[in-house]
């Protein structure tokens, strides 16, 4: 039999992705489609340059769906690493959504990744990866300078999250 050619395999990967409740790896995509995870790169490369919302987070890719528009906004902060968590649970507990970090780079600019963590166990997961990984946060290279794009339903959220986190020694820049 042959192999499936790269639209069949890039169609494949798309319905996988739509039938994902959560995100999927890329192993995990390659090992169902039969291919390295390279190639699974490469193919999620190419869907994105034809402008197929597929996010890439830390817990893998997943399908954009559209959601109910929620309000957004970007949010400055500044804390130790130490508080990454607090941070972090602050703001989802607040019932915001935190889709990613930035930093503004001396020499490169923006640097932007990706988070979409919505609850307690998204940020859980992705601390664990942290520290199994053994990588530096953004942050670090800002002395702890970086922004969130956060989306929230209600202007009460974003203010009480904001509230809390100065409670707790986050520095919120208006």
């Amino acid at each position: 039999m042959n192999a499936p050619t790269r639209n069949e395999r890039q169609a494949r990967l798309l319905a996988l992705l739509a039938a994902a409740a959560d995100p999927v790896t890329g192993s995990e995509l390659a090992n169902r489609l039969g291919v390295t995870r390279q190639v699974v790169v490469h193919d999620i490369a190419l869907l994105r340059a034809q402008h197929v919302p597929i996010v890439s987070t830390p817990r893998g890719y997943w399908l954009q769906r559209d959601p109910a528009p929620r309000n957004q906004t970007l949010l400055a902060v500044h804390h130790p690493p130490a508080l990454t968590e607090t941070e972090l649970c602050i703001l989802v507990d607040h019932g915001l959504t935190v889709i990613d970090v930035l930093i503004e780079h001396p020499i490169y600019g923006e640097l932007r990744g990706s988070l979409q963590l919505a609850n307690r166990r998204d940020v859980r997961m992705f601390m664990e990866q942290v520290r199994r990984s053994g990588a530096s946060l953004l942050s670090s290279l800002t002395d702890g300078h970086h922004m969130h794009t956060v989306a929230y339903d209600e202007e009460s959220q974003l203010q009480d999250a904001v509230r809390e986190l100065r409670r707790h020694g986050i520095q919120v820049f208006d």
